[in-house]
């Protein structure tokens, strides 16, 4: 959606199908796919699983239990020579990234820290400090004295918020819980799509007009 916002026209690519997304879709293995089909792009936005990078993976000793696809990723992302850009969890192995959080974009109301590989420039706002996150945990200090729907909130695991609260904070009305826990705010990628759209038209004119 992010994208979109800052001007492009989106196709999702996913190996298992995703009855939620909001834009032309096509199931399938992403790494699977015609080198020559995947130019036919202007640019590529990848996010691998992320669960093999996790904090809780790695609390739990069990991170080989899921792949590790951002290696293969990258690789065929360079082949095809396009301007791409590769999102995943802090700890992943990306290259130089960008972290970006909720606090940096007026309107949202979570933290999530997201990286974002790229091979153009992406310079992200200031990160302000984090603030008190609505909690349920009554050992908390600040229990009882936070609104889910003011202040910031936890959308992962069980979450700490209602989910129509947690769908408000992220800047997202169209997904489950469970696709709530594994995306990341539009705002996020419409920041980096306007940042890779003037870095497109500065190579095309045309895209000039929309940057």
């Amino acid at each position: 959606m992010g994208y979109h916002r800052a001007g492009f026209e989106v196709v999702g690519v996913d190996i298992d199908p995703q009855p939620n997304y909001p834009f032309e879709f096509v199931r399938a293995d992403a790494l699977e796919m015609d080198l020559s089909s995947l130019m036919s792009f202007d640019a590529i936005h990848a996010s691998p699983p992320c669960q093999s990078y996790s904090d809780l993976a790695k609390r739990n000793r069990n991170a080989d239990k899921w792949p590790r696809l951002i290696e293969p990723v990258r690789d065929l992302l360079e082949a095809s020579g396009l301007s791409y850009v590769i999102e995943n969890v802090e700890g992943s192995p990306l290259r130089n990234p960008a972290v970006l959080c909720g606090t940096m974009f007026p309107g949202l109301r979570v933290i999530r820290h997201r990286l974002f590989e790229s091979n153009f420039p992406i310079y992200p706002p200031p990160h302000p400090s984090h603030p008190l996150v609505h909690t349920f945990d009554k050992r908390k200090s600040h229990y009882g004295k936070t609104d889910e729907w003011k202040d910031f909130v936890q959308v992962t695991g069980g979450g700490n918020c209602t989910i129509a609260a947690a769908k408000a904070a992220m800047g997202i009305d169209w997904m489950t819980k469970a696709e709530l826990n594994e995306a990341i705010p539009p705002a996020y990628t419409e920041f980096v799509g306007r940042e890779l759209m003037r870095h497109l038209a500065q190579r095309d004119p045309v895209l000039a007009n929309h940057a």
